[in-house]
């Protein structure tokens, strides 16, 4: 059986063959339904979409995590550093407390910088664009390496403050933007592939700051602010084809109302003999989105719209979670584990780099699971083997010194929960709110779930220490809960969404915590 699309009108599902999408073809092309469904199953990569997927991620997600990686490593030198500067200054000598708190600010206020850059990044995406969001980023990425590289000489502590705020602002951006961008320039198979890259380059920048910062580089009384600002190379190269990359068509189509620039990014995103059914594809569901939805939605009517309640509590939920779910506090504690496993301290560095090192080639298994699984019983099975390689962390330190065995044990869990927290904690949290949102009020849910992130990130930074020393192995179980949690959450409330359009997604969810998931 033949279709001429140009005559008739028909409706295809390209998740499961079924028939429920509708196209429209010019100049008389003829394809069979099975031809048809078979084109918007199979993932559709152009040069140009392959260009801002990896440019995009390298220039701009890679550097958030190496903005959070570098500073750990070389952290005493700085401080001696900055003691010396205040001194020689203005002549302050601070005490051993005045100077914690004084670091306490230089890693805190980039968490700071991050939560107000969320907040900022709705009302940023719909007045300048996706695509100008992430210009402004990479402006600010360069701006804060500037004022790392220079603050030594100038022997500045202002300005190490002032760069780390900037950079801050400039990740809190870019983790609220750069999911959203990818996914909207990405064919619909693509998405939850287009989806990780921001995972991906968040979790690959850690492990890179890492490198950077080790005593053996950069590491050092003399190089310590080529370290912090190393990344600008990376920035430089990723952005100079930044004139290049495409505006985000449903942006012009919906919020812009610009139907005919959206037609011609659609033309530069789209090529192959089938260019024709991926564009009437994107054109039709996006006219349904724009003849039923306002065009732009604000923070204060995304809050108030009570079909929006629940898939806006999952998206802060599963960025917020992410955070809780001890993944910051597992490599903060990582040397000492392996400390008393018996390594010497410089083997322990070592071991914590292994650590990121797995993290990072797990998390390059990203796309492949978003193509080949769905959402659901990924982030069912991440956080439900997470919460128990928890609860045996906690026991196991609990009980350390008591078996020879327990340290080498207590290892093993701690590369398991790395290695099961890719599948689903870490990259799923990212993309789903450009998966559960429509494109109104997806820069205010993607922005607010952005600042749940980096509000847990602050909350889990500067309360784990103090929690550390208080409940000991302990402090691990209010991890295990926070997994648990988001192990029901997603049983009961989170729809399935790989091969579904945000529309098809947003009745299931529109009744709040009535709503049943399919």
């Amino acid at each position: 059986m033949e279709l001429n699309m140009s005559e008739q009108s028909e409706r295809l599902n390209p998740e499961n063959g079924q028939l429920s999408r509708k196209f429209e073809l010019t100049h008389g092309t003829k394809l069979s339904l099975h031809e048809a469904t078979d084109v918007l199953k199979k993932p559709q990569w152009s040069a140009l979409i392959a260009l801002v997927g990896f440019a995009a991620t390298l220039g701009s997600a890679v550097p958030v995590g190496y903005c959070i990686g570098v500073i750990n490593a070389p952290a005493t030198i700085i401080k001696a550093w900055c003691n010396e500067t205040l001194h020689a200054r203005y002549g302050a000598n601070l005490s051993a407390s005045s100077l914690e708190l004084l670091w306490s600010s230089v890693v805190s206020i980039f968490l700071i910088g991050g939560a107000i850059g969320s907040l900022g990044g709705a009302n940023a995406a719909n007045k300048f664009g996706r695509k100008a969001c992430f210009l402004i980023s990479g402006g600010l990425f360069t701006f804060g390496a500037i004022l790392f590289f220079f603050c030594h000489a100038a022997g500045s502590v202002e300005m190490l403050l002032l760069g780390r705020l900037i950079v801050g602002l400039a990740s809190g951006l870019t983790t609220a933007i750069l999911p959203m961008y990818l996914t909207e320039i990405a064919p619909l198979p693509l998405r939850g592939t287009f989806g990780v890259f921001c995972a991906i380059g968040v979790t690959g920048g850690v492990v890179v700051g890492q490198v950077f910062s080790l005593r053996y580089i950069f590491g050092t009384e003399e190089l310590w602010h080529y370290a912090l600002s190393f990344y600008i190379l990376l920035v430089a190269v990723c952005y100079l084809p930044a004139y290049y990359f495409p505006e985000s068509p449903k942006y012009l189509y919906i919020v812009r109302g610009d139907h005919e620039l959206a037609h011609s990014e659609l033309r530069r995103l789209c090529k192959g003999p089938n260019a024709l059914v991926l564009i009437n594809h994107e054109i039709d569901e996006m006219e349904a989105e724009a003849n039923t939805k306002v065009q732009t939605r604000s923070f204060f009517s995304v809050l108030r719209d009570p079909s929006l309640l629940l898939p806006l509590i999952i998206v802060c939920a599963f960025q917020g979670g992410q955070q809780l779910s001890g993944i910051n506090a597992i490599f903060y504690y990582s040397v000492s584990i392996f400390e008393k496993a018996g390594l010497s301290t410089a083997d322990a560095e070592w071991a914590n780099l292994g650590a990121g090192c797995l993290n990072l080639c797990v998390s390059l298994m990203g796309p492949l699971l978003m193509s080949k699984f769905n959402r659901r019983p990924l982030m069912l099975f991440s956080s439900a083997i997470c919460a128990g390689f928890l609860f045996t962390i906690a026991f196991v330190l609990y009980y350390i010194d008591t078996s020879s065995l327990f340290p080498m044990f207590c290892i093993v869990c701690v590369m398991g929960y790395i290695f099961f927290y890719q599948f689903g904690l870490g990259p799923i949290p990212y993309f789903i709110g450009s998966e559960l949102f429509e494109v109104a009020p997806r820069s205010v849910a993607m922005s607010m779930g952005s600042l749940s992130s980096w509000v847990c990130n602050f909350t889990v930074g500067m309360a784990f220490p103090s929690l550390q020393n208080l409940w000991g192995a302990f402090v691990f179980l209010p991890f295990s809960v926070a997994c648990l949690l988001l192990f029901l959450l997603t049983k009961f409330y989170l729809p399935e969404t790989r091969g579904r359009d945000p529309s098809e997604v947003a009745p299931l969810v529109a009744k709040g915590f009535r709503s049943k998931v399919k």
